[in-house]
């Protein structure tokens, strides 16, 4: 049941209408674009190519589950699933972490460093057709910008909060 004298909410304006579902088609079409890209290259979804991407990047080529899933803005429960896809495929491997007994390491295998070295060239040259080329330079400074701007304003201030890839 509503409250009594809850506030009458802010509509969107025509114009802000207009850039929200231009915002919603345009990186629903670029996530699929770029999911189907890798899904007819690489065999992988654009998510596991994400997560082999932040493992080549790590130390050692290896993160804590825990800090795949906080970086990958992923659940748990997702994350293990794809992590058990890409050891199957023999990308990746988990390794217990001898500090905590309960936590694990999702390590990037040789096999997972070649197949993202064979694939990241076809996925820069999807990334550039589909959003770089499209815009100028001071184009793609401003969105830059943009999304800094709405990255920061979403990001949790408080230490406990109810986040999805805390879970």
């Amino acid at each position: 049941m509503e409250p009594m004298n809850s506030p009458e909410p802010q509509w969107l304006s025509a114009d802000e209408q207009q850039v929200w579902r231009a915002y919603l088609q345009a990186t629903a079409l670029l996530d699929d674009h770029l999911d189907r890209q890798l899904q007819r290259d690489a065999k992988m979804p654009h998510l596991y190519f994400g997560l082999l991407v932040q493992l080549s990047e790590a130390p050692r080529r290896r993160l804590r589950m825990t800090e795949l899933a906080r970086s990958a803005k992923i659940t748990r429960s997702r994350l293990s699933h794809a992590i058990a896809r890409l050891e199957k495929s023999g990308w990746v491997r988990r390794e217990d972490c001898p500090s905590d007994k309960r936590g694990q390491f999702a390590v990037l295998t040789d096999d997972g460093l070649d197949v993202l070295k064979k694939s990241a060239p076809g996925h820069v040259s999807a990334v550039r057709q589909a959003l770089f080329e499209r815009l100028s330079p001071e184009q793609q400074k401003s969105l830059g910008e943009i999304m800094s701007i709405v990255a920061e304003g979403l990001q949790p201030k408080e230490a406990g909060a109810d986040l999805p890839w805390l879970r």
